[in-house]
């Protein structure tokens, strides 16, 4: 979870957001780590489709 919450206010500093509260900072935290999962999944995925159509 340290992990998780030091990349919360990583991307809270970064984009200079009001610093939150504890309760609003733990959500933040999954918020960003749905996304970041999304993201991979997506990137994952085309590079699945890329390989497959070229090696077809």
């Amino acid at each position: 979870m340290r992990l998780l919450d030091a990349l919360a206010s990583a991307f809270i500093n970064t984009f200079g957001i009001t610093q939150p509260s504890e309760q609003t900072r733990r959500h933040a935290s999954w918020f960003i780590l749905g996304l970041l999962v999304i993201a991979l999944a997506v990137v994952v995925a085309v590079g699945m489709v890329l390989y497959h159509f070229m090696h077809s």
